[in-house]
């Protein structure tokens, strides 16, 4: 069952921030897309099966950012 979330994430303030966050995201099974927003402070990403957090999370720091949680 495909999973839509959207997280907020700090420290992106670019295109190259976003795409950044976009490639590391990308690279996790199972994701079909994500789309950063560095204005938004935000990054949704569509999936197969919802994603573990910690693999979200890692993926994020890996880019350079820091994981807040899903937004509100």
């Amino acid at each position: 069952m495909a999973s839509t979330t959207t997280y907020t994430v700090t420290g992106m303030s670019c295109g190259h921030c976003e795409k950044s966050v976009s490639e590391e995201l990308s690279a996790l099974a199972g994701v079909l897309t994500v789309a950063a927003d560095a204005k938004a402070g935000t990054v949704t990403v569509s999936s197969e099966q919802p994603l573990d957090e910690a693999d979200v999370r890692a993926a994020i720091d890996e880019a350079g950012y820091e994981l807040v949680g899903p937004a509100a």
